[in-house]
């Protein structure tokens, strides 16, 4: 007998579920190997630049679904369940899915070209680049859509949301500062990819504009 999709799980879109499930069964693997001192998923998963030893062509996938604590796994999938929800909601689990994937590959792409012109020997990991993507669809299918975010005590159109995150990226991007080990050019390709992708869905008619959040 089927009773449907009860639940916290059951009331989130298929895909926007799975990559939730995904992150955190994959990040509870890392947690797991760390404490034996294994580092096996990092090593396979996590995208190293090219002509490193460890440089493998799936790690352009498998790179987004690693994270480095557990404060950057929960917050990237925070907002997978805030904007990506509604996203699947509106475009459907295919064409959700397609886009977060290639704006996650795009992402990896920057980051990838990125090392190789500075000489950068860090691996990247984590779903940021996809999020960025995430956001700036958000951003453009609900531009006037109100959200508040910490620490601000009013709410902020979402399309000055993703400006103002877009320019923080590029300011520390670009600033380099000594200690900071985010792979703020990967955040950068995500949104630009993301961007680039439903302006040729815009001109090919595939672009929805929603208007649930209106």
């Amino acid at each position: 007998m089927n009773q449907g999709n009860n639940g916290f799980l059951g009331n989130i879109p298929l895909v926007t579920r799975n990559i939730l499930i995904i992150n955190a069964l994959i990040y509870l693997a890392q947690y797991l190997l760390h404490k034996n001192g294994l580092y096996i998923i990092e090593e396979y998963g996590a995208l190293f630049p090219i002509g490193s030893d460890y440089f493998m062509p799936h790690q352009i996938i498998t790179y987004m679904f690693l994270h480095g604590s557990l404060g950057h796994v929960f917050f990237n999938m925070f907002a997978v369940f805030m904007f990506g929800r509604t996203l699947e909601m509106v475009w459907g689990p295919k064409k959700f899915l397609v886009y977060y994937m290639l704006t996650g590959i795009g992402a990896g792409l920057t980051q990838l070209l990125v090392c190789y012109l500075t000489g950068s020997e860090y691996p990247t990991l984590g779903a940021s680049g996809a999020v960025f993507g995430v956001l700036v669809a958000f951003g453009m299918l609900f531009p006037n859509s109100e959200l508040f975010i910490i620490p601000f005590p009013f709410p902020i159109k979402a399309k000055w949301l993703v400006i103002g995150y877009g320019a923080i990226e590029l300011y520390l991007g670009v600033a380099d500062r000594a200690g900071d080990n985010v792979a703020h050019f990967a955040h950068l390709g995500g949104l630009v990819v993301g961007f680039l992708i439903l302006l040729y869905w815009r001109k090919k008619g595939f672009f929805t504009n929603g208007n649930i959040l209106k």
